[in-house]
């Protein structure tokens, strides 16, 4: 569901941006609360992880459509609703810059579209309430499936509006609502089936990492080398040998686009977006997750998600996958460094 910059008018994804980044800001006030040394690897490692599960497309059967993870949900779960967002923001922007998944004047409601409404609409008031009289693996089948789906369906409706305040006169509100919602349903009820999976074996493993995220506090003296080094690896095997596996059927965005416009992609020339477009193509190293390839006539190849309904072509994500698992650990990681490094200063101040 990562929008490209043709689907907007300026005047949305600035307003967008905006969004995002006072929401961002918000969070990183936030989670200075609860931030310790041993959250920041779990945010690296996190980050990494919903990366390469992103890069799995699976078929939605009998549409030829396909879906994967947004991870906000698991990354507010796991992580707290601020630590949640901010790590999905890092995750969207290494996306967008390096891999042209998602366009950058897009990547504000990219982020507001699936860090949002899961960090804090869904895991506030969907899963915490569920889990509020206690833990069981029962309530977290029951929160992660209902809020997973529920944060998707609020991320898809969020799309379809954004289009119609940016004018697409294409893609009529009630055709592209009734093609949207119900794709990302089907999508919603797969990522909740993962989001429980991967939370039940971490509640198995250590509950203290949940418990404590939707507790706002600290993990304090809690070990989670085990849990982060077992993460670590599933994310290697996903991003260099599973993400090859992926469907290439166009995924729910893309299929509704085309379902309610007639059309494979949306152009916008000039302005911004001619701008914009000169520089993603210079910092996409990896379109479409592949290496980057000279075509006949000198020129890089490099295509933003536009949109296409045809199948994608199969392209060796390897490579790709594993050095985008890699920006996305030290990115996060450096973020939660530097937030905790700005807290330790300003305690250290406090107390002078």
């Amino acid at each position: 569901m990562h929008m490209a910059d043709a689907l907007i008018s300026p005047a949305v994804g600035v307003t967008m941006w905006a969004a995002a980044a006072g929401v961002g800001a918000y969070s990183i006030k936030k989670v200075q609360d609860n931030l310790d040394e041993k959250k920041i690897p779990l945010m690296g490692v996190m980050g990494a992880f919903v990366f390469a599960a992103q890069m799995i497309n699976f078929a939605i059967p009998a549409t030829g459509s396909s879906g994967h993870l947004g991870g906000g949900m698991l990354l507010a779960i796991l992580l707290g609703p601020y630590a949640g967002y901010l790590t999905l923001g890092a995750i969207l922007t290494i996306q967008a810059l390096f891999f042209a998944d998602g366009g950058l004047l897009a990547l504000g409601s990219n982020i507001f579209n699936l860090g949002f409404y899961t960090c804090f609409i869904a895991y506030p008031l969907i899963y915490k309430l569920i889990i509020r009289k206690g833990y069981s693996v029962r309530r977290l089948f029951t929160g992660a499936v209902l809020s997973a789906v529920i944060g998707l369906q609020l991320g898809s409706l969020s799309v379809v509006l954004q289009t119609v305040f940016s004018g697409k006169a294409e893609l009529p509100f009630d055709t592209f609502l009734m093609l949207m919602q119900p794709i990302h349903l089907a999508i919603g009820i797969v990522e909740g089936l993962v989001t429980f999976a991967v939370v039940s074996y971490i509640w198995r493993e250590r509950p203290e990492i949940i418990e404590k995220a939707a507790a706002g506090k600290k993990l304090g003296v809690v070990s989670i080398k085990k849990v982060i080094l077992i993460i670590a690896v599933i994310t290697l095997i996903t991003a260099g040998i599973l993400s090859g596996f992926a469907s290439t059927h166009p995924d729910g965005l893309e299929w509704s686009i085309f379902k309610a416009s007639g059309k494979e992609g949306f152009e916008a020339q000039g302005g911004i977006y001619q701008v914009l477009a000169a520089i993603q193509e210079k910092t996409a190293i990896f379109p479409d997750y592949s290496v980057k390839k000279q075509d006949g006539h000198g020129a890089t190849t490099a295509k933003q998600g536009s949109g296409q309904l045809n199948q994608k072509p199969e392209t060796e994500t390897g490579v790709p996958g594993l050095l985008g698992g890699i920006m996305i650990l030290l990115l996060a990681g450096l973020m939660g460094f530097v937030i905790y490094f700005i807290k330790k200063i300003k305690m250290t101040n406090k107390n002078l």
